[in-house]
């Protein structure tokens, strides 16, 4: 295993290149750092015990990103209260504003547009290549872009979107 290649990365690598990456993910899923960062841990140790052959670095990023959407969408799953708390908003933390990061509202999102906004624009992703990784029609992809950004400015508060 210590001579396994992921596409042409050796497994050091890629924990350094994707870190960011998977990362990023992870925390805007999941809102919450230290679960986040569970997560991420998941993501490569299934990287490291899968080990899954990748035709090159695209697929490989696509790859680490699909598991990690998965890996929170199971951790939310696995974590949530059998009876709503009441008192508690899903968007009830405040986030820092700052308008060079549009992390921070994508936060305030529902998990509905999150994935789509993030891909877009945080990884540059185009949508045939969004709507492969999520598993979804171009269509509902674009329909949810489309839907995500008027969200987005209204809570970015501009067209600097």
């Amino acid at each position: 295993m210590a001579d396994k290649l992921f596409a042409g990365l050796t497994y050091e690598q890629v924990v350094v290149k994707y870190t960011k990456t998977v990362g990023s993910v992870c925390l805007v899923r999941l809102k919450n750092y230290a679960d986040a960062e569970d997560c991420f841990q998941n993501v490569f140790a299934r990287l490291y015990t899968k080990s899954p052959d990748f035709t090159d670095e695209k697929h490989l990023k696509a790859w680490l990103i699909r598991v990690a959407i998965n890996e929170c969408k199971n951790y939310i799953r696995d974590n949530t209260p059998l009876l709503p708390l009441k008192d508690v908003k899903e968007n009830s933390v405040d986030f820092p504003q700052d308008k060079c990061d549009i992390s921070w509202a994508l936060m305030k999102l529902s998990k509905k547009y999150r994935d789509v906004l993030y891909l877009h624009y945080i990884e540059r992703y185009k949508i045939d290549e969004i709507a492969q990784i999520l598993g979804k029609n171009e269509n509902t992809v674009k329909t949810t872009l489309r839907r995500g950004k008027v969200k987005l400015k209204q809570i970015y508060g501009g067209d600097d979107v």
